[in-house]
């Protein structure tokens, strides 16, 4: 089975040049143009397939759906430990924000410790998108019943000029506003955040449905100028 063909078969040109448009730095010849539900049906199909092992090693890929199919079928593993390996050896190709993103793999709610671990590395990476992972399953996995306060000094830690770092730290902390605000709401106070960052959180929490009104104007009261 190829799995490039596959992809080739569902293509969807327009999608292609849609996906093109929200993805800068991929040239347009990269993308097939295969939507991101069909994508996630075949990767549930493929990762069952004895070739799954090879595309996942046959590394680096060309076509950006091809790295999206990576990050789906990274997801859909069983194993922990072999999942993790899996993403430290993708994670060095990933070149962008969707790739990135899509990549959750559901066995890591399963081994919570072991994953924090690799979170703390990821998240002090100097790689954009090694960091970006790492701080984006902090904030699936740790907000909730396994909060504890101090994990929010990792993200806070990372002082970063990339626009996809930056971007997800504050996409952290808005969520952590909206979950726990009580320990998250200190760090905007404090002003323990780059600026860029602290402006950017109270943007994106103030958008948020699950921050109360009262909550809104407090936080708009401390932006910051810059």
């Amino acid at each position: 089975m190829n799995f490039q063909e596959e992809l080739f078969a569902l293509q969807d040109v327009a999608y292609a040049d849609f996906q093109a448009k929200l993805t800068p730095g991929i040239p347009r010849e990269a993308f097939i143009g295969v939507r991101v539900p069909t994508a996630r049906k075949l990767a549930k199909k493929l990762i069952r397939e004895p070739e799954a092992a090879a595309f996942l090693s046959n590394l680096p890929h060309f076509y950006f759906d091809e790295n999206m199919l990576h990050g789906l079928l990274l997801s859909e593993m069983k194993d922990f430990g072999a999942c993790i390996e899996a993403v430290d050896q993708f994670l060095p190709y990933v070149d962008n924000w969707a790739v990135c993103d899509i990549m959750s793999p559901k066995v890591f709610k399963k081994n919570k410790q072991a994953l924090l671990t690799k979170i703390k590395e990821w998240a002090a990476s100097e790689k954009t998108y090694t960091c970006r992972f790492g701080i984006e399953m902090l904030m699936t996995y740790f907000l909730d019943a396994d909060f504890v306060p101090e994990y929010l000094d990792i993200p806070a830690s990372v002082h970063s000029e990339e626009y996809y770092v930056r971007m997800m730290v504050a996409w952290f902390f808005a969520t952590a506003l909206a979950k726990q605000w009580d320990v998250a709401v200190t760090y905007i106070e404090g002003n323990q955040l780059d600026p860029w960052i602290h402006n950017k959180t109270i943007q994106k929490a103030r958008e948020s449905y699950r921050i109360t009104p009262e909550q809104k104007e407090y936080l708009k009261s401390l932006k910051q100028k810059i």
